[in-house]
Order: C-alpha cells, then sequence, then structure tokens
C-alpha cells in the first residue's frame, strides 16, 4: 500500500505530544513533594493524595473517553485535554492553599485519562496496518519522554534556586521553586492545543458519521487516491455487517468458568505491574534517593538516571519483544525487579544515623543546635526511630522541612548501591512490566469479550496504582525504607512464580490459537 509516510509521521509526532505532557505531568510531581509537606504542613497520607489524586480521575477519564471520542471526534477532545493540561498547570502554580492543588492536579487526571487513551487510538486509525505497530509506539516512548523532561526541568529549577543572577532572582525560583515545576508545563500544553488544529480530523470517526466525501479527501492525502477509495468500500461493508444482529457480550462473561485461567492470568499481572513500586519510584524519586543521604541536588541529578534508563530499555523491549517473546521478557524482567528491590532492602537495613559534634555544626542554621546535641554521638539502627527521634527534638513541622539535610549528617552507608537498585529496578520494570503488560492484555481475551476485559484489568491496574501511590509516604513513616523496599521484593518474587508456572507464550499465536488454549 502506498501512503505519504511524512504526512502520517508528522500527524502521529503530534498526537504523540498528548504521551508526552501525560508522563511529564505525572512525573513532575516527585520533585515538587519534597517543598510542599512542609509548606502545607502535610501529613504523610496528604502527600499521598498530592501525587495520587491525578491518578483518580484519569483512571475515571479513561472510562468514558472513547465514548466521548465517538461523539465529538478524536480531535476535538484532545484539544480539551490539553486546555486541561494548560489550566491544571496554571492552577497549580498559584494554588494558595493544598485543597486548591489537589483540585488542579484532579483537573490534570482527567486531561491524562483522555489523552492516554485516544492518542493512540487516533494514530492507529491513520497509520497503514504494517506500521501500526512503530506508529502508535510513539506514544508510549513519548510518556517515557515526558517522564526524563520532568525530572531533569526539576533538577534545572533547583539548580538555578542557588544561583544569584538577576533573571532568577526577577522570576523567584527559588521562592516559588515548586510552582515553577508545577507551571512550566503550561508552554507545552499551549503548544499541543496549537498544533492540534494543523492534523486533520480522524478519517476512520468521520466514516462512522457517514462524512464520506470528507473522510475520502483526508485518505487521499495519506495514501494514493485507489487505497483511499477502497478502504472506504471495505468500510462501508463492515457497517452492514455490524447492523446484523449480534450476541452481545457483558460483564458477567468474564466471571464464567471456562474463563477462570485468563481473567486469573490478566487481574495479576495488572496487580504486579503496581504493586512492585513502579509510580513509588517515578513519583518519589528525589525522595528515596535523599533517604541514602546524598542531598537534594543531588538526589534531583540521579532522578534523571531514572527517566534515561527508561527511555533506553523501553526502546530495548520494543525491539526484542517480537523476538524474544512475552514470557522471557517477564521473566527476566520480573526476576531483576525482585533481586533490585532486595538490594534496596539490605541497603537501608545497614544504614546507620549518628549527629556528630563536626556533622552538628554543619546544618543549617535554622535548625536549633541546642536541641539536636541532645542526640550528638547516639546511634540509630533504623530511618524511622532516628526521624522519630529527631521529631521529638525539633518538632515535626522543623523535622519535614531540614529531613534531607538531617539524613545527610547522620547517615553511614553505600549510597551507591540505592543508586544501582532503583536503576535496575527501572530498567527490569521497562523492559518487562511496562510494555508487556498492555501487548498481553490484547493477546489474552477472546474476540467476543476483549473490550470489556481490558478495560476491567485495566481498571485494576489504576485503582492499584492509586492505592500505592496515596500509601507510599505513609509507608517510609511508618514501616521505614527496609520493609517498604521488602515487601515490593515479596510481591515481585510471587509473581514470577505465578509467571513461570500459568502464562503461557503469546509469541506466534494467533488470536484464535490462543482463545483455544486458554479458554477451556
Amino acid at each position: 500500500m502506498k501512503t505519504k509516510n511524512k504526512s502520517i509521521l508528522l500527524y502521529a509526532l503530534i498526537i504523540a505530544m498528548g504521551g508526552l505532557l501525560m508522563g511529564f505531568d505525572a512525573s513532575v510531581i516527585s520533585g515538587v513533594v519534597k517543598f510542599i509537606e512542609p509548606e502545607f504542613n502535610l501529613s504523610k497520607i496528604e502527600l499521598g493524595w498530592a501525587v495520587a489524586s491525578l491518578s483518580l480521575t484519569a483512571t475515571i477519564a479513561m472510562m468514558f473517553a472513547g465514548p466521548i471520542s465517538d461523539k465529538l471526534g478524536r480531535n476535538a477532545v484532545l484539544k480539551y485535554s490539553a486546555l486541561l493540561y494548560f489550566f491544571s498547570a496554571i492552577l497549580s502554580a498559584v494554588a494558595p492553599s493544598f485543597l486548591i492543588l489537589v483540585i488542579a492536579r484532579l483537573i490534570a487526571g482527567i486531561g491524562v485519562g483522555l489523552s492516554l487513551i485516544l492518542a493512540p487510538m487516533y494514530i492507529a486509525e491513520i497509520s497503514p496496518s504494517e506500521k501500526r505497530g512503530k506508529m502508535v509506539s510513539f506514544n508510549q516512548l513519548n510518556i517515557v519522554i515526558g517522564i526524563s523532561v520532568a525530572f531533569f526541568t526539576n533538577y534545572l529549577i533547583v539548580h538555578l534556586a542557588s544561583s544569584n543572577t538577576e533573571w532568577v532572582q526577577l522570576l523567584k525560583i527559588k521562592e516559588y521553586n515548586w510552582r515553577w515545576m508545577l507551571g512550566i508545563e503550561a508552554f507545552p500544553a499551549l503548544l499541543y492545543y496549537i498544533f492540534l488544529f494543523f492534523v486533520p480530523q480522524s478519517p476512520r470517526w468521520l466514516l462512522m458519521k457517514g462524512r464520506y466525501d470528507e473522510a475520502l479527501i483526508i485518505m487521499k492525502k495519506l495514501g494514493d487516491d485507489e487505497t483511499a477509495e477502497k478502504m472506504i468500500a471495505e468500510f462501508k461493508e463492515s457497517i452492514l455487517l455490524d447492523a446484523k444482529p449480534k450476541e452481545k457480550s457483558s460483564i458477567k462473561d468474564l466471571f464464567l468458568p471456562s474463563m477462570k485461567l485468563v481473567l486469573s492470568i490478566g487481574i495479576v499481572i495488572a496487580v504486579l505491574q503496581q504493586i512492585t513500586g513502579i509510580n513509588s519510584v517515578f513519583f518519589y524519586a528525589p525522595m528515596i534517593f535523599e533517604q541514602s543521604g546524598i542531598g537534594t541536588d543531588a538526589a534531583f541529578i540521579q532522578a534523571i538516571l531514572v527517566g534515561l534508563i527508561n527511555v533506553v530499555f523501553t526502546i530495548v523491549a520494543m525491539a526484542l519483544i517480537d523476538k524474544l517473546g512475552r514470557k522471557p521478557l517477564l521473566a527476566i524482567g520480573v526476576t531483576g525487579v525482585a533481586l533490585s528491590m532486595f538490594l534496596l532492602s539490605y541497603s537501608f537495613n545497614a544504614a546507620t544515623y549518628t549527629l556528630t559534634n563536626d556533622s552538628i555544626s554543619k546544618l543549617p542554621k535554622e535548625i536549633n543546635v541546642e536541641q539536636i546535641s541532645v542526640l550528638q554521638d547516639k546511634t540509630f539502627q533504623s530511618d524511622t526511630e532516628f526521624k522519630q527521634a529527631i521529631t521529638e527534638v525539633i518538632g515535626v513541622a522543623a523535622q519535614k522541612k531540614y529531613e534531607s539535610e538531617l539524613i545527610s549528617a547522620s547517615i553511614t552507608m553505600n549510597a551507591m548501591l540505592i543508586l544501582f537498585g532503583i536503576l535496575g529496578f527501572v530498567a527490569s520494570f521497562a523492559i518487562s512490566l511496562g510494555p508487556v503488560m498492555w501487548v498481553l492484555f490484547s493477546e489474552l481475551f477472546p474476540n467476543k469479550i476483549r473490550g470489556i476485559a481490558i478495560s476491567f484489568v485495566g481498571f485494576i491496574n489504576s485503582a492499584v496504582s492509586f492505592v500505592v501511590q496515596l500509601v507510599f509516604p505513609w509507608e517510609l513513616e511508618k514501616f521505614g525504607s527496609t520493609l517498604t523496599f521488602l515487601l515490593y521484593g515479596i510481591f515481585a518474587l510471587i509473581g514470577l512464580v505465578f509467571i513461570m508456572k500459568l502464562l503461557p507464550e503469546t509469541k506466534g499465536k494467533s488470536l484464535e490459537e490462543l482463545e483455544s488454549i486458554l479458554v477451556k
């Protein structure tokens, strides 16, 4: 089939900016949590809400994105998502209270849910079949690029805050650091909105609406005249077939005895992808690195490495998934996830915390030295004990504000092991659970109920993601880093056993073959 690849590529890249904004919006909060916790005097659960609120509305928006776009058009709804990104960025930047900040994040979540569903849908609808997989993958690649950009801009703002240059002082980047982190997204969101006016409406959506002449014009721009007319004829034929009475599927069909195995696999993979802690790492990366005592600047730099590793290994996964297969990638990746989490748990367990006279003298002058000196030369074996002792002598507000400086001054541990553990975890996830889950979902379920089944397990995946993000700060406070990462490793180990025993290899098998194997 002849296609005008440059036009299709350009439109795909523009639409995929929705993925970049989604990745940015989801991860930019990682640099914000350190500053909003003391400013708004948040509890750990409230801090979790600041992060997880986006996932809550994104989950809801995903359920309605398809039907709304069927009525209004893919382009129109994507424009609304761009405006939601823009408005939420501005509102986040000027938020006078924690409640307004959460409302802004909830608004952003709607934009995330819409673009996450509709960007790949539009790209699939304009792409030729032989290039569809590669074209749609632009959106996933843009998501991980957006995550990396968020980590980089967060670091840049923290770094600029220490500068005395006139323009930095004029923009008050130091005073409004977290507000700049959130507000900067308004610029690419506005560009996305403008660029969408140069992208044509989905020709398949136009065909659905009976606007055949408009669809034909766009199809001819994307390919040759003969192919365009043939596709319209095929579409009209499919409309006639769809008009015939068919047996409708429902959510009840998922729970038939014959679906027990395939539904169990879908639910376990959906839960496993999130319960091993990926969004704890992406959305709290600087906080985790600060627990190793490397300081704020270094923590933000290492977060950039997390984003880069994620991009590189996502590309690796895209190259290997049709060569090695789904099960080998999952087995390798989940093994790496478990080992990385056990390494993190071991490293934090080996850490000790001691404030010496020399380290106390180097603390910020705002910390009351007389109060803190009562802890001098006392050694604590866990981060929870140390933080509790600090809170008792200087109070909750001061402990939250200067936690990073106090840990850096007292901790003795191998910080490189923490870096290796986090990077190993992200690399392992990016070649396995990240991309493979959605491929499996598209292959495992029978044709008749595939749409309902993917929505069901996708909802479970999003719900678990929300809970993991919400409770992570509370887990660190109550359980400590050692037990938190140990739990993630145990979950990964259980998931690995399930994968090795029950997951079939789906590579190279038709959907009909898989249905005969899995649906008994």
